[in-house]
């Protein structure tokens, strides 16, 4: 059993390091990014490129926070934190689905503004590095992809991406058109439309992350499902007291008591229910057993 657990986790330092080597590359591509499309606003005095150089620096930082978040879950535990900093990786994907709301708000606020004073836009300039970074933001989106369904973090990172990559999309929509028929006003249109799709996308992740950081059952786990796989085995006669959470954004631990109606089985029950477990992305478990008598003693049957 030992053994069989410590394989499984190997492989998930592996899966780990993979995704840091893949959110280095990422953050270097996008402060690259950044700072060409903040050198084009200075010398093109675009105050919109100047503000989406803003923007794409607040997703670097984004990036910068799952990368923290994969250093930390890695972190041993010690006497004070005995699950290491696991927990952090959920209260950074909170913060990273509080951001993108925040953006949100900052979009809307920005495009009603415009609706009542119109700027002059630079359609062609905005539209060439608004489609430089569809490219980027295009690609770190295709490159977080695989990697987003197994964690939260990463989903959070790979919506910001999309979002940027949609926000890039409309940018260039509006500045062909204003470059065609000089209407200004389909800058803040087309900005709304895209603070409602981010926010729609966002949802998700800030009710999943919310929920994760009140150790609410993770996403995927059905603890009816599972009692009925611990009842399945031969031996068990009950399951009660059964809590499933998150310890991070990848991993999580059940406690559980179990009636057997042998107690003389009670190594090879234990190893067969946390395999079982197992298969269901439970690998911290803690299995408390009893028999028939102490449960009832237990309880005043």
């Amino acid at each position: 059993m030992e053994h069989h657990h410590h394989h499984h986790h190997h492989h998930h330092v592996e899966v780990g390091e993979h995704t840091t080597r893949l959110f280095v590359f990422c953050i270097l591509l996008n402060l690259l990014f950044v700072g060409v499309e903040a050198g084009v606003g200075l010398w093109q005095h675009s105050l919109s490129l100047l503000s989406d150089a803003g923007h794409n620096l607040s997703d670097v930082f984004s990036l910068v926070l799952v990368l923290v978040a994969l250093r930390l879950a890695k972190v041993k535990s010690n006497r004070h934190f005995t699950y290491g900093y696991k927990k952090s990786t959920v209260l950074i994907s909170l913060l990273n689905a509080i951001i993108l709301l925040v953006a949100v708000g900052a979009i809307i606020i920005e495009s009603i503004h415009k609706f009542a004073e119109p700027a002059e836009v630079n359609g062609a300039a905005v539209s060439w590095t608004a489609g430089a970074g569809i490219i980027i933001n295009g690609l770190t989106a295709l490159l977080l992809m695989r990697s987003q369904k197994s964690d939260l973090n990463v989903r959070g990172a790979f919506l910001h991406m999309v979002a940027d990559t949609l926000v890039s999309v409309g940018v260039v929509i509006s500045g062909i058109i204003i470059s065609v028929t000089g209407w200004n006003i389909i800058d803040p249109i087309v900005s709304i439309i895209i603070a409602i799709v981010i926010l729609f996308s966002t949802w998700n992740l800030l009710a999943d992350s919310l929920r994760l950081s009140l150790d609410g059952l993770p996403e995927g786990i059905n603890l009816d499902e599972i009692g009925e796989k611990l009842r399945s085995d031969s031996h068990v006669t009950d399951v009660h007291h059964v809590h499933v959470w998150a310890i991070s954004t990848t991993e999580n631990a059940l406690t559980a008591h179990i009636v057997i109606d042998d107690i003389g089985c009670m190594e090879e029950v234990k190893e067969r229910l946390k395999n079982l477990l197992e298969e269901e992305h439970i690998a911290h478990s803690t299995l408390e057993f009893e028999t028939r008598e102490s449960h009832c003693h237990a309880h005043d049957c």
